[in-house]
C-alpha cells in the first residue's frame, strides 16, 4: 500500500467538545463496584501495599474516598494522570500494570459522580491537588482541571504516609442524588450498595490479598478475600491446568463439592453476591486481576446441574488485543482460533460436574469386584433415549418374593420405590442438552401391550355397565393411553 504524503493535504482541528465528551464518558456502562475496583487497579499499579475505602453518609452530599500508599505523584505526573487518555493502549507496559487506555481514573469516576478530586504526595514532595468539575466543563466548554480541594481533612489524611493518593469523588449523582440524609430508607439502600461493592473487591482482588500483597480495608475493617474455587475443601476436585497460546494462557477447572459434602456457612459463603447458579463458568484474571467472573463467554447455558463448575483461565496483559478486554475491564472474548480447545477442556469439568451434582457427591470406597447396581437404567431405543427399571435389581427379586404371599404389598413397595427413585435429574439434564433426543413413552416398541391392557379395561368397564361410548371416554383420559386413541376405535 502507497504511503500518504500528509503534508499535500490541508488539515483544519476537529476539538472533540469537553462537555459532550464527558458526558459521554459517563456512559461507558460501570456500576459503582467496577467503578471503584478501576481505581484501586491505578493503585496497585502505583506499587500501594494497603488501600483504604471510605465513605461519610450525607445524603445527596456523601462522598467516597480510595486511598493508597503507593507511589503518590508530583504536579507535572498528577496532571498527565488527569488527562484523558494519558496512556496509548498500543504501548508496552509493566507486565504487572493493569491499566491499558489512561482512561480509567477518569472514566470510572465521571460514570459515579460529578466531581473528582485527586490529591497526591509523591516521596520527598509536597502533596499536591487538581480536581474535574463536570458542571465547571459545562459552564466554560474547556478541558481545564481547577485548584480546588473539597476539604482540607483529605490533605491530612496523607500526612501520615511517605507517599500516596486518595481519589475523592463528592456529588455522587449515580447512586445518592436526591437523597435526604434523615432518610432511613435512603440510608439502608445506599449502605445495601456499599456492601456489593464490598464483596466486589473481595472476590476481584482476592489473590492480591491472599498473597499478602495488598490489604483492602473498607470503613476501617480489613477485607476477607473471597476465593470461588475452595481450595481448602478437601472435596473440591481440582483439574490438570492446560495451556495455550503458546503457552501463555493457562485454564485450571476446579468442580466444587456437593452442599452434602461441605459446612452450610460454608455452602452459602461459596455461593457469592449472585448465588451458585449465577457463579458458574468462567473466571478470567489478567495478572490476578479478576476482570470476568462466573461467565460461560456464549459456548454453554447456565443450568442447574452444572452450577459446580468453576474454571479458571489467566492471561498476560500482553493479549488485551485478542482477548478484547474492554476499558471496563469486565469483558473478555476468547480469540476465535482456542474457543474450540477451551470448549473442550470446560466440557471435561462440566461432566465431572454433573456426575457430583447428580450422586450428591457420595465417595464410597466400593469393595474389589463389586460394581453399583441401579434401579434405573438409562438406555437408547434406536435414537432416542428412555429409561427402565432394572430388572434385576435385588428390590425387583424382593417384590416377585412378596408376591407369591402378599401381592398388594408387594404391588405398593414397587410401586414406593419407583415413586422415590425416579432420575429427575439425569432426565433434567438430558432433556435440557438434547431435547430432540428423548423418547415418548412407548416409543419405538410393539404396542401389543397398550392395546392388550386398553381391550382389558374396555371390557371389564362394559362388564360394569358402561355403554361403548362412556367407556372409551374414561380410557381416553387415563395415561398414557391418551396417547394411544387411535386405538379405541379397534376396542370391541
Amino acid at each position: 500500500m502507497t504511503e500518504i504524503d500528509y503534508s499535500q493535504y490541508k488539515t483544519v482541528p476537529a476539538v472533540p467538545e469537553a462537555s459532550s465528551m464527558i458526558e459521554t464518558f459517563r456512559a461507558i456502562g460501570y456500576n459503582i463496584e467496577t467503578a471503584i475496583a478501576d481505581i484501586i487497579d491505578n493503585s496497585i499499579s502505583a506499587n500501594s501495599k494497603n488501600i483504604w475505602v471510605n465513605f461519610e453518609w450525607l445524603g445527596s452530599k456523601t462522598w467516597l474516598s480510595i486511598k493508597d500508599d503507593g507511589f503518590g505523584m508530583n504536579d507535572p505526573e498528577l496532571i498527565q494522570a488527569m488527562r484523558p487518555g494519558s496512556k496509548n493502549p498500543l504501548q508496552d507496559r509493566e507486565s504487572k500494570d493493569l491499566g491499558r487506555f489512561g482512561l480509567g481514573l477518569k472514566t470510572a469516576s465521571f460514570s459515579q459522580a460529578r466531581k473528582l478530586t485527586v490529591i497526591s504526595k509523591k516521596s520527598d514532595y509536597n502533596s499536591v491537588y487538581w480536581t474535574w468539575d463536570l458542571d465547571f466543563v459545562n459552564q466554560t466548554g474547556k478541558w481545564e482541571l481547577i485548584k480546588y480541594r473539597p476539604d482540607e481533612k483529605f490533605e491530612k489524611d496523607l500526612s501520615d504516609l511517605v507517599s500516596g493518593t486518595i481519589v475523592i469523588w463528592n456529588d455522587i449523582d449515580r447512586v445518592v442524588k436526591n437523597f435526604k440524609q434523615d432518610d432511613n430508607k435512603a440510608l439502608d439502600k445506599f449502605l445495601l450498595i456499599m456492601e456489593l461493592v464490598k464483596k466486589h473487591l473481595s472476590m476481584v482482588f482476592h489473590k492480591f490479598m491472599e498473597s499478602g500483597k495488598i490489604n483492602i480495608y473498607f470503613q476501617g475493617h480489613k477485607i476477607e478475600p473471597w476465593n470461588p474455587f475452595l481450595l481448602d475443601e478437601p472435596s473440591t476436585q481440582i483439574f490438570p491446568e492446560e495451556k495455550i497460546q503458546n503457552g501463555l494462557v493457562k485454564i485450571e477447572g476446579y468442580v466444587l463439592p456437593h452442599k452434602t459434602k461441605i459446612s452450610e456457612e460454608k455452602y452459602k459463603q461459596a455461593e457469592g453476591a449472585k448465588g451458585w447458579n449465577e457463579q458458574q463458568g468462567f473466571y478470567i484474571y489478567r495478572n490476578e486481576r479478576l476482570l470476568l467472573a462466573g461467565d460461560w463467554l456464549g459456548l454453554f447455558r447456565k443450568e442447574e446441574h452444572y452450577k459446580l463448575t468453576r474454571i479458571q483461565i489467566e492471561l498476560p496483559n500482553t493479549l488485551d488485543a485478542e482477548w478484547q478486554i474492554d476499558i471496563k475491564k469486565s469483558v473478555a472474548r476468547p480469540p476465535l482460533i482456542f474457543r474450540e480447545l477451551i470448549k473442550a477442556y470446560a466440557m471435561k469439568v462440566r461432566a465431572q460436574a454433573v456426575e457430583v451434582y447428580r450422586h450428591k457427591g457420595k465417595n464410597v470406597k466400593p469393595i474389589v469386584g463389586q460394581k453399583f447396581v441401579p434401579l434405573w437404567i438409562d438406555h437408547k431405543r434406536g435414537d432416542k433415549w428412555f429409561y427402565k427399571i432394572n430388572r434385576e435389581h435385588p428390590v425387583i427379586e424382593k417384590v416377585k418374593e412378596e408376591a407369591r404371599n402378599e401381592p398388594n404389598k408387594a404391588i405398593e413397595m414397587l410401586i414406593k420405590f419407583i415413586e422415590e427413585t425416579i432420575p429427575t435429574k439425569s432426565i433434567f439434564i438430558k432433556e435440557s442438552e438434547v431435547p430432540e433426543l428423548q423418547g415418548k413413552p412407548f416409543e419405538g416398541i410393539d404396542h401389543e401391550i397398550i392395546r392388550n391392557t386398553m381391550q382389558a379395561m374396555y371390557s371389564n368397564l362394559i362388564g360394569q355397565g358402561k355403554i361403548d361410548e362412556q367407556a372409551k371416554a374414561i380410557i381416553a383420559n387415563i395415561e398414557p393411553f391418551n396417547n394411544f386413541v387411535h386405538f379405541l376405535e379397534f376396542l370391541n
